[in-house]
């Protein structure tokens, strides 16, 4: 799946990943392919973004995720 990680002043990552895992408002969530549709609200904490099974680990300040059609975009603070 396709996942960007904006911030305001920059791209933090971009690219195909297999997973991502983020810090939602009440606890961890997870995004494979093919998951459901989403728009969620997201907490300080880090992003995991798994590509070719090595884990990459961003901090975020809080924000916003939408996954739609195999394609994640987080709006981070």
């Amino acid at each position: 799946m396709k996942i960007e990680i904006l911030s305001p002043d920059r791209m933090i990552f971009q690219g195909e990943a297999e997973a991502i895992q983020l810090p939602g408002l009440d606890g961890r969530l997870g995004v494979l392919n093919n998951h459901a549709p989403l728009i969620s609200s997201l907490q300080k904490g880090q992003v995991k973004v798994t590509t070719g099974g090595q884990d990459s680990f961003y901090d975020i300040n809080g924000g916003v995720v939408e996954v739609f059609k195999n394609r994640v975009i987080v709006l981070s603070e």
